[in-house]
């Protein structure tokens, strides 16, 4: 099932237009010969040129998620001190 997508729009040396898009997308959990399976959660890269996914556990989805969010703080927290220090 695809839960979000996020489109890039960007342009070349040539001032040609080009677009880039990151999709995730998940599989539930399920009963695999009585026992549960985890689920999945796939990231897809797609572009003009190609496509690339990368499947990863609920486990390395989180961990990854925890450190975008704190990288994610941290350069908000640079913009911060960049404006404060404009003043």
């Amino acid at each position: 099932m695809i839960e979000e997508e996020l489109v890039h729009w960007w342009k070349d040396e040539k001032n040609e237009q080009h677009r880039t898009v990151l999709r995730l997308e998940t599989l539930s959990p399920e009963m695999n010969n009585g026992f549960p399976k985890d689920g999945l959660i796939t990231l897809r890269l797609m572009n003009t040129v190609g496509t690339v996914a990368f499947r990863m556990s609920p486990e390395e989805s989180l961990r990854i998620g925890t450190i975008l969010l704190a990288l994610s703080k941290e350069l908000i927290d640079k913009k911060r001190h960049l404006w404060h220090s404009k003043d």
